[in-house]
């Protein structure tokens, strides 16, 4: 059996309400696909640590984490096993750059069905439509 990796992912929300979504590189696992930008959580760390280094290296931003969504997906698709924690976070210096995505966009929380997104986050997006 794979073991599981523990991955976290940010729900960027800016001063009018809209988020940051994120589309994989086309040479990377699940490529094309949208996602919330986040990663791996590596031994020792604490996944809002975890998340902060995250979305320094790809996005090149820092964020105050301001909460956990309820949501925690546990996800298999042959190759890996995650089990993936969401936060809502907020920029707190920088302005997002696509270093790995191959694109990233601002989006008004009702049109975040409009994208293809990566099968794990699914739950997460719902939860945000939610409310």
């Amino acid at each position: 059996m794979k073991r599981m990796i523990e991955v976290v992912c940010g729900v960027i929300l800016d001063s009018t309400g809209n988020v940051l979504a994120c589309q994989r590189g086309l040479d990377r696992h699940l490529g094309g696909f949208w996602e919330f930008p986040g990663g791996k959580v590596d031994t020792g760390e604490t996944p809002e640590v975890a998340l902060k280094r995250e979305l320094q290296e790809e996005l090149t931003i820092d964020v105050k984490v301001v909460g956990r969504l309820e949501e925690i997906v546990e996800w298999n698709d042959g190759k890996i096993s995650i089990r993936l924690t969401g936060f809502y976070c907020t920029i707190t210096k920088g302005i997002p750059i696509a270093n790995e995505h191959k694109e990233i966009r601002w989006c008004p929380i009702s049109a975040l069905y409009g994208l293809n997104w990566a099968e794990a986050d699914i739950p997460l997006v719902e939860e945000v439509v939610r409310g």
